[in-house]
């Protein structure tokens, strides 16, 4: 059975910093993109950053480009988000996502995500 485990959420001040980490288990996906999405209250769920099987390719959502950073081990089966400059805007659940695919132009959209994971809180208070 494919599980995606997100970890790593939390409170967090402005401009403060956190790391999310997503551990895949039930198979590898070395070959295949991954990538993070978020919801925060009210919203529907949005891209955030997409990465290449590896790891050499990486997309952003403009919203966070400058300020997140999307790495991959693929010996770990781990996705890491570094999140920097954290903005109150920013407070969403964290949803960590896989393809059955290879990375393309795509990658924001979630439709094309097969494997997801139960997602972190972030709360970035002001």
């Amino acid at each position: 059975q494919v599980q995606l485990v997100e970890s790593g959420g939390g409170l967090v001040q402005a401009g403060g910093s956190l790391r999310l980490s997503c551990a895949a288990s039930g198979r590898t996906f070395s070959n295949n993109g991954m990538g993070w999405f978020r919801q925060a209250p009210g919203q529907e769920r949005e891209f955030v950053a997409a990465i290449s099987q590896s790891g050499g390719m990486t997309s952003y959502a403009d919203s966070v480009k400058g300020r997140f950073a999307i790495s991959r081990d693929s010996a770990k089966n781990t996705v890491y988000l570094q999140m920097s400059s954290l903005k109150p805007e920013d407070t969403a659940v964290y949803y960590c996502a896989a393809q059955n695919r290879l990375y393309d132009d795509y990658g924001w959209d979630p439709r094309t995500y097969d494997y997801w994971g139960q997602g972190t809180l972030v709360t970035v208070s002001s």
